[in-house]
């Protein structure tokens, strides 16, 4: 065969190779969805919905829009039913928060319901807890029970805390406690040396110091810093307590926050002004050491029914001040109490933000320090309470919700 025919052969072989490889090559895969023509990751389902607040920003990942009757492949109906269903959900969302952000401001800040605030409308009942009988680390004795009250864990100036102990059986049967050892000491960081001297208070069931009823099994101490050696100590003073009963030790301790500041001395009385807005009861204080000052007063009912906890929160200045508590005129109208008002348990104290201890207590104003006027609730306005801040918040949350239902509108059914 001449070489110009083998030649020929070869190119008819390669061209048949040539044909036969690019018919069983299979065809280019469509990019992945969610993948961008250059290779890099695109939006992905995955990523969706967006997070709060950001329903208009997220838009942009939605599919375009078809032409009115385009025919959708299947891959393309799925990711569209995929998007219609994140958008719903979406939908809801916003919606849900829209109406739970105008519901929670139809009343302003500083008036609130007080079935918010379950834990607030009591402030100066005694802290009381059950405790078991043990040292550090050791088991409990079986059997007993110790139950333990303290009157206060902030104190300011002159006031004290009376802390209570008493050991029962199971059964509530009182049983015999001894007190080994009793003493108040200051708290200090590890390695730092107190500044005061320890001192061993009275532990009686003798009904002094503090004691209600002699011989009635309850032991009675009272913390009294400032009458105890620490009137110029502010932070921690520790109560520590070694027990014993029928040769079983115990181990207990009581923490008191102080300051030895006088920050305000309260000025008698109570000022009551009412108009269709509400009702402003308004206290007043002698201010020494000016700053930001939270009040709070409960607003019971004529029956003692809970109705409100009115706050101030502001900062003020030295000298005469009045602390306005406000309850709001709708807040009135919605919860229809029967009157009188009574505002009670007056609680109040200087914030002192970045130190330790962080706040300087007022004295106590507790019980009833006010009846109210006799008012009509229907002279009140029903209207929610306005502000710029919550304005300013319907109108974004606004937005999501008008988003998300543009986003379903362009999706379609």
């Amino acid at each position: 065969m001449s070489r110009g025919r083998i030649a020929a052969a070869a190119a008819v072989v390669v061209g048949l190779v040539a044909l036969l490889s690019a018919w069983l090559a299979p065809a280019p895969e469509a990019p992945a969805a969610g993948a961008s023509a250059g290779g890099a990751p695109g939006p992905s389902l995955m990523a969706w919905p967006p997070p709060p607040g950001t329903a208009r920003a997220a838009a942009a990942t939605a599919l375009p829009a078809s032409g009115p009757g385009a025919p959708l492949s299947p891959l393309g109906e799925a990711e569209r039913r995929a998007q219609r269903e994140l958008w719903e959900a979406r939908l809801e969302r916003a919606r849900a928060t829209l109406d739970g952000y105008r519901t929670a401001t139809q009343y302003p800040h500083e008036s609130r319901p007080a079935a918010e605030h379950p834990d607030q409308l009591r402030p100066f009942d005694p802290i009381a807890e059950e405790r078991s009988l043990r040292m550090p680390g050791g088991t409990a004795t079986q059997g007993v029970k110790l139950l333990t009250t303290q009157e206060r864990v902030f104190a300011s100036g002159s006031e004290s805390s009376l802390v209570t102990l008493a050991l029962q059986d199971l059964q509530g049967r009182p049983l015999p406690l001894r007190v080994a050892r009793a003493v108040i000491r200051e708290v200090t960081p590890p390695g730092a040396t107190a500044s005061t001297a320890e001192f061993s208070p009275d532990v009686n069931d003798a009904g002094r110091a503090g004691d209600t009823r002699a011989g009635d099994g309850v032991l009675s101490v009272r913390m009294h810093p400032a009458a105890q050696g620490f009137g110029g100590f502010a932070g921690t003073v520790r109560l520590e307590l070694q027990l014993e009963f029928r040769g079983q030790p115990g181990f207990l301790y009581f923490d008191l926050v102080y300051s030895p500041e006088v920050a305000a001395v309260w000025l008698p009385g109570v000022q009551e002004e009412a108009s269709p807005a509400g009702i402003h009861f308004t206290v007043k204080a002698l201010v020494r050491l000016p700053g930001r000052y939270v009040v709070s007063a409960r607003i019971d009912d004529a029956q003692g029914e809970p109705v409100a906890l009115a706050l101030f929160n502001a900062e003020v200045g030295a000298g005469e001040q009045a602390f306005r508590l406000p309850v709001f005129g709708k807040l009135l109208r919605d919860s229809a109490p029967a009157m009188p008002l009574r505002v009670r348990d007056i609680e109040a104290f200087l914030l002192k933000p970045d130190t330790f201890p962080d706040r300087v207590m007022l004295p106590r104003r507790a019980g009833v320090q006010h009846t109210s006027g006799v008012h009509d609730i229907a002279g009140f306005s029903d209207a929610e309470w306005a502000g710029e801040e919550k304005t300013r918040y319907l109108t974004e949350l606004g937005k999501d919700v008008a988003e998300a239902e543009r986003q379903l509108q362009r999706l379609g059914p």
